[in-house]
């Protein structure tokens, strides 16, 4: 009966101890939840504390943080690359990891634990993870490769800004695959790949990731001709950067024979628009790290050993549109066994100057399905189908039978701008499935012409696709105008966020104005946990800073066509500032001081 009382009371005790009446949640690396690349030398760590039910006035007194090189060293108490010990502080937002140095590729699986105001410890959070990208620009040994059909020129620019279509339309988007065997147990593999302006990445035929619109847009590099543009300015910026992503394929990878792939579009790189400065034809990039049980590794680069045709995406240009040709489709393009004798070798590509870094912010994801609350048959074939609100994205059509080279018109309607043309042409024989891949178009309506036979709702859904920030803030309240207000105002704003910036409209100019930011971005801080997202924005508006005379363009990433007074280059002081007062983070002025002191 002694033992019996002596283990309770030591149980007790023990749960004493632990019984924090706050416990750490939503563990964030840098800003983000379990960033897949990071290439900060001592990235921050951030947690948020969570009350017991009741609980008033509680407060983090002390953390404790341990990091491993895997999840499960860690959940065995493992911490080889970090282990704080008892650290009495309330911070619980950036703290620098401080561990062991970090090597590029390697992987930290996290956890913190908190003591609260009464000095009781609390269990300790579920684990998070960041990977450390390339830390050094040596360590690429990927090669920039394009279609060989194409030379370096981007298209020309339109006469004019309200020109329907530019007179020369690029060529269809290219395919590039590569063949490669594994010949042992794999233990890790991981892609490091971007593409010039957007890129999927494919591989043993499975698209990768969940990422759209691809990657975020910077200032890529130097154009050629912009003093000739119609704001002249000297391409001497302060930084140029490209921002390139990493996947996880261990899962997709064959201990056989592999085949990976990309298709490329045009995106800002290649615009054809006349306020946009281009810089060139679509390029690739990609570096996959494969890690075996044994201890060696393969690297497998892009260069010129990779092969290229076209695609049946007949013409994607971000501000006009898509054709898409199902007829072309080369069915297995991207498998073992298929034949490619009759593709051509790829082209090398000139690098461009923008530095290599990790994509350190939200992508844009498909972000919410929406079901139409009304179809509308006009005519034979003809139907205008209504979403019930205004989105940014495309439509997504699944399982239509169609006979061969039918072609469908789908028109976005919008009542103050054009969207940019959409089709798709059937190939016959099974159902099939569609939606646009590089570009994206604001609406409630579409109208379809040509559509083979009855339209029912479960074959149509539109996508709305936007950068995915985490929506913070809400708004209630017993006046359903005001409700109504935020509600168009929350949709207005994400329509507008698109490859890490936030533009002046998400259909017409699509344009990163900094007079626009800096105007919204309170608003925007009190509703979205923003942070990745204007810290890369802020470093676009630092980049595109003149470092002799501290001049500040009016759009960042740069394009010529942007224009504006001191409103526009003065967020170069307004954004870091707010995001200090909305996130309490001072690094972002360290970061931001001599750019801001020079404006």
């Amino acid at each position: 009966m002694r033992i019996l009382s002596v283990l309770f009371l030591i149980s007790f005790l023990v749960y004493g101890l632990s019984n924090a009446q706050i416990s750490p949640a939503g563990l964030k690396c840098e800003y983000l939840n379990n960033p897949p690349v990071v290439d900060v030398v001592n990235p921050r760590l951030s947690w948020i504390n969570k009350a017991k039910p009741g609980e008033r006035g509680q407060g983090q007194t002390a953390w404790e943080i341990r990091v491993s090189g895997t999840k499960e060293g860690l959940l065995n108490g493992k911490a080889e690359l970090w282990n704080s010990g008892k650290i009495v502080s309330g911070q619980s937002f950036n703290v620098p990891y401080s561990g062991k140095k970090l090597a590029s590729h390697q992987e930290c699986w996290w956890q913190v634990r908190v003591w609260d105001n009464v000095d009781k410890m609390s269990e300790w959070s579920d684990p998070a993870f960041w990977r450390m990208g390339l830390l050094d620009q040596s360590e690429w040994k990927a090669r920039w490769i394009g279609a060989p059909w194409q030379g370096e020129e981007a298209l020309p620019k339109p006469s004019n800004p309200g020109a329907p279509m530019p007179a020369q339309l690029p060529p269809p988007a290219p395919l590039l695959r590569k063949k490669f065997s594994v010949g042992k147990e794999i233990s890790n593999a991981i892609a490091y790949t971007t593409g010039l302006g957007y890129f999927e990445l494919y591989l043993n035929g499975n698209k990768v990731g969940s990422d759209v619109l691809v990657p975020n847009q910077t200032n890529y590099g130097k154009r050629p001709g912009l003093t000739e543009e119609n704001i002249p300015l000297p391409d001497n910026f302060r930084e140029y950067r490209v921002m390139y992503l990493a996947y996880n394929v261990k899962d997709l990878l064959s201990e056989k024979e592999n085949v990976i792939g990309a298709i490329l579009g045009n995106g800002f790189y290649n615009p054809a628009k006349y306020w946009c400065g281009a810089y060139g034809t679509p390029r690739f990039f990609l570096q996959l790290h494969i890690k075996y049980t044994d201890g060696t590794e393969d690297i497998i680069v892009s260069d010129e050993s990779w092969k290229a045709t076209k695609s049946p995406l007949l013409m994607d240009m971000v501000y006009y549109g898509e054709h898409y040709d199902a007829r072309l489709e080369k069915q297995g393009w991207c498998k073992a066994g298929f034949d490619d004798t009759d593709w051509e070798p790829v082209a090398l590509r000139k690098p461009p100057e923008g530095k290599l870094i990790a994509h350190m912010a939200e992508p844009d994801r498909v972000m919410e399905i929406i079901e139409p609350v009304r179809i509308e048959k006009l005519g034979e074939g003809r139907f205008k189908v209504d979403f019930g609100q205004e989105i940014s994205g495309w439509i997504h059509f699944k399982n239509v039978k169609g006979e061969e080279g039918r072609k469908i018109e789908i028109k976005y309607l919008h009542p103050y701008s054009p969207n940019g043309e959409n089709s798709y042409t059937f190939k016959g024989g099974e159902p099939e499935s569609y939606h646009p891949r590089f570009t994206w178009f604001v609406f409630r309506e579409v109208e379809l012409d040509n559509w083979p036979g009855d339209l029912t709702i479960e074959q149509i859904n539109a996508e709305a696709v936007y950068t995915m920030v985490e929506t913070t803030g809400t708004f209630r309240c017993s006046n359903q105008l005001l409700e109504d207000i935020n509600r168009i105002w929350w949709r207005s704003q994400t329509d507008n966020m698109h490859g890490g910036i936030a533009s002046d409209c998400p259909n017409r100019e699509r344009s990163p104005y900094t007079g626009d930011g800096q105007v919204a971005c309170v608003t925007v801080m009190h509703n979205f946990n923003a942070r990745a997202f204007y810290k890369k924005w802020i470093d676009d508006i630092i980049g595109a800073s003149n470092e002799e005379t501290g001049y500040v363009p009016n759009g960042a990433p740069w394009q010529p066509g942007c224009g504006g007074g001191v409103a526009w280059g003065a967020a170069i002081n307004i954004m870091p500032w707010e995001f200090y007062l909305h996130y309490g983070d001072t690094n972002i002025l360290r970061d931001s001081y001599d750019a801001m002191k020079g404006y």
